[in-house]
């Protein structure tokens, strides 16, 4: 049986059926030699050895999240905070006017009140039709209290390249190295000129329900594109190091794999090796995450 064959465990846990991949343990190769956002510390290209772990197949959904808070009573940061960050293109044009709290640096991004979890664009937004959709307004401290819940945790940021990867090397994409092979689109990107035009070439102009795309060869979905995902790591640029950052470093958390809102002449950071960053308390219309598990 090969190295690299895929186990997919299905077991129950508090909320019913999860799937999950379960990666062996072994020498992986992370990182890249082509990196295109070197200050991103995405090269070079080294190895690391992991124990098995279990990843799970798709993107924490709205449904699960509310499960979650039904359960627990659970009250997000961005619910805290009494607002969160929305792109301009999800707002109504009225929306949009009344709020002028943007990023000067990304004018694209709006701080909304009352954008949440459960209303991801506004307070008179809902997610009745998008129970199927990966939750977003979370932030890390948010995504680290839901998997300890389910008794898991974030994937570390080796895990979750590895699992993008699907034990292949050098792979740019999950699925390949080709962006469209046979023209087929393979995960939730933005497709015209970003941030005005969005042509939707995908079937979507904002979040996708998971699994909407072909998974890779681990039987992951959506490890690109669609939204960012947290994982365990503190920011870094030195992660090849294999050194613990130092404590007056840790400020921010990682993040992986690009949204709808990543273009290649924008954010070309729907790439497994790709890599950005924002502080743990953080929460967008664009940002959430899926769980791991140890499993030796």
């Amino acid at each position: 049986m090969s190295f690299h064959v895929l186990f997919v465990s299905l077991f129950i846990d508090l909320f019913g059926f999860t799937i999950s991949a379960n990666i062996p343990s072994g020498i992986y190769y992370i990182g890249t030699d082509e990196p295109i956002f070197i200050a991103d510390g995405e090269g070079p290209m080294f190895n690391v050895h992991l124990p098995s772990f279990e990843v799970d197949e798709a993107e924490v959904t709205n449904g699960e999240f509310s499960e979650f808070v039904s359960r627990t009573g659970y009250k997000t940061e961005a619910e805290h905070f009494g607002s969160s960050f929305v792109f301009k293109g999800q707002l109504s044009s009225r929306a949009f006017e009344e709020h002028h709290s943007v990023v000067l640096a990304a004018p694209w991004w709006v701080n909304i009140p009352g954008a949440s979890w459960k209303h991801p664009e506004g307070i008179n937004s809902t997610i009745k039709d998008k129970l199927h959709h990966p939750v977003v307004h979370v932030s890390w401290n948010d995504a680290a209290e839901y998997c300890k819940f389910k008794n898991k945790r974030l994937p570390t940021e080796s895990e979750w390249e590895v699992a993008c990867q699907g034990g292949k090397r050098k792979r740019l994409f999950p699925w390949g190295n080709k962006l469209l092979p046979k023209n087929q689109h393979m995960t939730n990107i933005w497709q015209g000129e970003f941030p005005e035009i969005n042509t939707g070439d995908d079937g979507f102009l904002f979040t996708s329900p998971v699994k909407t795309y072909p998974a890779n060869s681990y039987g992951l979905y959506d490890m690109t594109g669609n939204v960012w995902e947290w994982v365990e790591d503190w920011w870094s640029i030195e992660r090849a190091l294999d050194e613990e950052t130092d404590v007056k470093y840790k400020k921010e958390r990682v993040k992986k794999g690009g949204s709808f809102l990543c273009h290649k002449n924008s954010c070309y950071r729907y790439r497994c090796a790709a890599r950005a960053h924002a502080t743990p308390d953080s929460s967008a219309s664009n940002l959430g995450f899926r769980c791991a598990k140890t499993t030796n």
